[in-house]
């Protein structure tokens, strides 16, 4: 198995920038299409010890943000209609802020990292970051943040800023 240079991956990743570009994730595709999340819930309640479910329903019912933890399905299938660039990663699957936190390591320093790989399954990089951003956005219009869209915007345009190292697609 061959492994490509720095510059062979980051003629790769530029190749995507162009045929994804940043923009694209801009409109959910799926706003129109028919869709049931009570379904989806449903479904997956099927392969759930069936005496927990209400418990997780009820807990779901609790808040926005509380319902946004439990929906992950529902998520899911809603990126599904969305654009990718095809780099597939060991995705968390449930990136929202209750699922990071910080920890030790075994050479005794502490990183901030996923916490919850329960869900975690293989899928475009790019669902994590959207969820991830999404939840910062339930968060903030649960809390009275008037900024709540700002603050998801920021978050996501962190990922467009350069470095040294990382150059970014056009917008």
């Amino acid at each position: 198995m061959m492994i490509a240079t720095y510059d062979e991956r980051r003629r790769a990743g530029r190749s995507l920038c162009t045929s994804v570009p940043r923009s694209a994730h801009r409109i959910w595709g799926g706003l129109f299409a028919p869709r049931d999340p009570v379904a989806v819930l449903e479904a997956q309640a099927e392969s759930r010890e069936a005496d927990l479910v209400p418990i997780r329903y009820g807990r779901m019912a609790a808040s926005p943000f509380a319902f946004f933890r439990g929906g992950a399905a529902i998520m899911a299938q809603d990126l599904a209609t969305g654009p990718v660039t095809g780099l597939a990663v060991q995705a968390c699957g449930d990136a929202h802020v209750n699922n990071f936190g910080k920890f030790a390591t075994p050479e005794r320093n502490v990183v901030f990292d996923i916490n919850d790989f329960d869900e975690t399954l293989p899928g475009p990089w790019e669902w994590d970051v959207k969820r991830l951003c999404a939840s910062l956005h339930v968060i903030g219009l649960s809390t009275g943040l008037t900024l709540a869209s700002a603050t998801t915007r920021r978050c996501w345009c962190t990922f467009q800023v350069p470095t040294p190292t990382r150059t970014t697609c056009s917008r």
